[in-house]
């Protein structure tokens, strides 16, 4: 690694830090929580705060998005390589992969909303911000390049600095006529919702039992804000896990979140094409096709993955929801993404306001939890104590072509500091601007909405597939 870039990327990184953290966040999982009576308040009224901080930079990302670049085939013929999937009491899932030669093992956050994976290197990797995870920042896992005979510095002149900073990245230092520039790929600097990470791109090996990935792009992160782990994104961009190994489809089955921080797993599946007929259909799966947002103003949109939402339901009443929030319109804004890396599931204020209204009105019988909704962030809550049974209206998302999302009672609703109260675990903030709080997606599908589901994210043939299924038997 260049000494001579670290300097300016330790220059940028604490520009980063000073304006990473925009909203409170309590630094207190479950597991650390002191009072019994304040605990769960605290870690949902945290998930709340971040899926809603999470949804803020997906739909403004400041990024700059590359195009496209031809990228090195992977080795061996493995039909699918399978990596473990864990849940975690921060929100999101863990998968491990492996790097260098010889290998070392991370644990990365699962993302389907960005491209770039990066791990934390170097033995100097700092984390601020990062104790909410309930480790202390000097045990996170990191990658040391000096053990690896297979880790290259990417040259800012190499077609793989493009995949992340665009053909027109600037070299500073360079002769343009000659392409024998030493000088390194600029320093990244990335933010994701509360937090942010920043390093320089590596070229390294990754490897799994049956599969070997030469030459991946991945990034070497020196220091983070509130980044408990690295990130394994799973996005459209050309520098993205799926687009680097050439995937055909990639799948999961997200377990409960009761077995945060536990050892029980799934498989996360990972499919190069070589078991499968093209266009075939997996069994007990509804499908709806993918979606472009057809605004290229801002090329992070292009990274993320729409779905054709038409309808949603709560019982049997369908929410009238105005089209623009359900469709990208010419500006960019509106429609729905699919979002391993968000918890719970966000509305833009007006579509939440008519959903939350509909659960209101056909919860009326239970009494409204109005102090519990400012604590936990959450809403609307009822009390049900006294109740001998309990009826919640069913919470249902129909998609292009008839596929319904019919989610499962503890996918949308959760206990919460005792068996008296109920809140939807589906947020929104009250951002109002000159769109009317219309600025990029309008609905985020979380990962707290798809436990339970098998999910295949299909690119071949550019759809996306789901069906109820119990992830641990």
């Amino acid at each position: 690694m260049s000494s001579s870039y670290l300097p300016f990327l330790f220059f940028l990184i604490f520009l980063s830090v000073a304006s990473a953290i925009k909203l409170p966040l309590s630094p207190l999982s479950h597991h650390t929580d002191q009072s019994p009576n304040n605990g769960p308040y605290l870690s949902l009224r945290r998930l709340a705060d971040s899926s809603i901080a999470r949804a803020q930079q997906l739909k403004q990302p400041s990024s700059i998005k590359p195009d496209e670049n031809a990228l090195t085939a992977p080795s061996a013929s493995a039909a699918v390589v399978k990596s473990p999937l864990s849940a975690k009491s921060y929100g999101g899932y863990s998968v491990s992969l492996s790097f260098g030669t010889p290998s070392q093992t991370i644990p990365f956050v699962f993302d389907t909303g960005s491209s770039l994976v990066w791990f934390p290197c170097t033995s100097r990797y700092l984390c601020t911000g990062c104790g909410f995870s309930g480790l202390d920042p000097g045990q996170i896992p990191r990658f040391i390049p000096k053990n690896s005979t297979s880790s290259r510095v990417i040259g800012c002149q190499n077609p793989k600095c493009q995949l992340l900073f665009g053909p027109n990245v600037k070299c500073s230092g360079c002769d343009p006529s000659t392409r024998n520039c030493t000088v390194g790929c600029p320093p990244y600097i990335l933010q994701y919702g509360l937090g942010s990470t920043a390093g320089i791109l590596l070229s390294e090996k990754l490897d799994f039992p049956d599969l070997t990935v030469p030459d991946f792009v991945v990034g070497c992160s020196i220091l983070s804000t509130r980044q408990p782990a690295g990130i394994a994104g799973f996005g459209r961009g050309p520098e993205s896990l799926p687009v680097q190994m050439k995937l055909k489809r990639f799948s999961h089955c997200l377990v409960s979140r009761r077995f945060d921080d536990t050892d029980v797993s799934t498989d996360l599946d990972l499919d190069t094409g070589s078991g499968h007929n093209s266009g075939s259909k997996t069994t007990g799966l509804s499908y709806t096709p993918f979606r472009n947002n057809p605004n290229f103003s801002n090329a992070a949109f292009l990274e993320y993955y729409y779905l054709n939402l038409r309808r949603i339901y709560v019982g049997s009443k369908r929410v009238k929801i105005p089209y623009k929030f359900l469709a990208p319109g010419t500006d960019g804004n509106g429609g729905t993404i699919v979002d391993s890396g968000s918890t719970f599931t966000f509305m833009d204020r007006p579509v939440f306001e008519l959903v939350a209204e509909e659960f209101a009105a056909q919860m009326s019988s239970y009494s409204r939890e109005k102090d519990l909704e400012k604590i936990t962030g959450l809403g609307p809550c009822f009390n049900i104590s006294g109740k001998g049974s309990v009826t919640v209206p069913e919470l249902i998302f129909e998609f292009k072509g008839g596929a319904k999302m019919e989610l499962p009672l503890s996918n949308y609703f959760t206990l919460v500091g005792s068996v008296d109260n109920v809140c939807l675990t589906v947020v929104s903030d009250n951002t109002v601007s000159s769109t009317g709080g219309r600025s990029g997606p309008a609905i985020i599908l979380g990962s707290f909405q798809q436990q339970n589901y098998h999910v295949e994210y299909d690119l071949e043939n550019d759809r996306f597939g789901f069906a109820k299924k119990k992830c641990i038997q």
